[in-house]
């Protein structure tokens, strides 16, 4: 429960983060929507992963929330969760608890994602009740692109972002292209009385379309930090990607509107 209610604490301030990436996101080349991994909206945000095709996977995803105390100490929530894509691009994953780091309280599961685009299908099953929420996959096959960033002013005279080339390394046995995005707002934009600066870095893999390694440093939301661990590449097991056994589906759709007779 203390998980929960830190998490709840976290909904307002967070809702302005997304305000402040908002203006970065324009700052494509083609002027399409970038997705970035961290921040949160009532929860922490997880690093973002793409309906890739021929592309399979089946990772466990560390995650580290770190928030800076008055007396100068820290805070910090973890957990450690599978997630899963076979060559269609269908995406399966868990959502489990952030616990405070150290502290021998076991995380539990939450949620059960299933995104296939194929069909048009998401399903969000809720562990306790063993109910899947039906919905429509909307995310299709696409992917971003970090080479499509671009430095420059943020809207309306806000402040400016800096996307940096740091070079290309190796990460869990795969070619990676590390960046730096850091996005500083002027003084008065959001509630800040000095600039302020929020830094991404990430290692992305142009072969699986997401980064394996990213860290977010946020004078909203702390230190956020995402690692790619037991990554393998081999094509995942097919049950992985159907309602779990026991658990009711409710279609969440909209229906469609009925054709009028002639």
């Amino acid at each position: 429960m203390r998980t929960l209610r830190t998490l709840r604490r976290f909904s307002l301030i967070t809702a302005s983060l997304f305000l402040t990436y908002g203006q970065v996101m324009r700052a494509q080349n083609d002027g399409g929507y970038s997705p970035t991994d961290g921040g949160g909206q009532g929860a922490l945000e997880s690093i973002y992963v793409p309906n890739f095709p021929n592309a399979p996977f089946t990772l466990s995803l560390h995650t580290e929330w770190i928030q800076t105390l008055r007396n100068g100490g820290t805070f910090t929530e973890v957990n450690n969760r599978p997630i899963l894509r076979d060559g269609a691009g269908r995406i399966y994953m868990e959502r489990w608890v952030l616990t405070p780091k150290g502290s021998g309280i076991r995380s539990e599961m939450t949620v059960i994602q299933i995104d296939d685009p194929i069909a048009h299908k998401f399903y969000n099953c809720f562990v306790r009740p063993k109910v899947c929420e039906l919905q429509i996959s909307v995310r299709g096959l696409a992917h971003y692109d970090p080479t499509k960033l671009q430095s420059g002013a943020l809207k309306s005279g806000k402040g400016n972002f800096l996307h940096e080339d740091l070079g290309s390394s190796s990460f869990a046995g795969l070619p990676v292209h590390n960046y730096r995005d850091t996005t500083t707002l002027n003084t008065g934009v959001l509630g800040n009385d000095a600039p302020m600066a929020t830094v991404r870095e990430f290692s992305y893999s142009f072969e699986l379309g997401f980064n394996l390694a990213s860290s977010l440093d946020s004078a909203q939301v702390g230190h956020q930090v995402f690692t790619v661990t037991d990554l393998n590449t081999n094509e995942p097991d097919p049950k992985f990607f159907e309602v779990p056994e026991g658990y009711r589906v409710v279609d969440r759709r909209k229906a469609e509107p009925a054709t009028p007779a002639r």
